[in-house]
């Protein structure tokens, strides 16, 4: 029997606040049995490290993914169990030989969660100063998915000029902007909804949030 091919969604975090936002989008992926390449920017660390306590290191980046897979988004530890990292490959930021930094590597799109306004500005203009900007770049030019989780407010003009032209390229512009109606009682039902708007725009199913049906009050009623 032939082995199926990998072909894996890359997921760039970038040093945005939302490290609980990325968490939970590699749990959706992973729980979907997709495979990911992962590529965790060096501002990026220093986000985690302020909003978990995770120092996450390239020579123990599993055991450390792990810790932070397992937290909640209210950063309680063991929240999440047995989360399967058997589909992760890593790639150190300043790889840019890394496979994602070709188009010739085999990838189904990109996620970036969250992604920085300065993040923002490096994919637009093209500068593909790390992995992260450059796999961005090469989703573009290769027509592949893109989606990038905003996460700052207020945005100002430059920003949003940023954001348009990525749009343009054919980019998701995916603000991390949770809402309300799926009957949010808890901060991970909020966080677990933008992921889950995230997977939407790849294509990926999952059971993150309750979607809207057209009935008011819905969000009220459930149990």
């Amino acid at each position: 029997m032939t082995e199926r091919k990998r072909t894996p969604w890359v997921v760039g975090v970038s040093g945005a606040s939302g490290t609980p936002y990325a968490a939970a989008v590699l749990r959706g992926l992973l729980a979907a049995g997709e495979s990911v390449d992962l590529v965790v920017s060096r501002a990026s660390r220093l986000t985690l490290l302020d909003e978990t306590g995770i120092a996450f290191r390239d020579a123990h980046w599993r055991g450390d993914l792990a810790e932070w897979l397992g937290r909640g988004a209210d950063g309680k530890p063991g929240t999440f169990r047995d989360v399967p990292l058997d589909g992760v490959r890593y790639w150190g930021a300043g790889d840019l030989a890394a496979g994602p930094s070709s188009g010739s590597y085999a990838v189904k799109g990109m996620l970036i969660v969250p992604a920085s306004t300065a993040c923002v500005a490096g994919v637009a203009l093209g500068l593909s100063k790390d992995l992260l900007q450059r796999a961005a770049s090469v989703t573009l030019k290769e027509r592949r998915r893109l989606v990038v989780a905003v996460r700052e407010t207020p945005l100002n003009g430059q920003t949003l000029k940023h954001l348009v032209a990525l749009d343009e390229a054919g980019a998701v512009v995916l603000p991390a902007s949770p809402a309300f109606y799926a009957g949010a009682t808890h901060i991970q039902d909020l966080v677990d909804f933008v992921a889950g708007r995230v997977l939407d725009a790849a294509g990926v199913p999952h059971r993150l949030y309750r979607r809207w049906e057209g009935e008011l009050g819905g969000s009220r009623t459930q149990v």
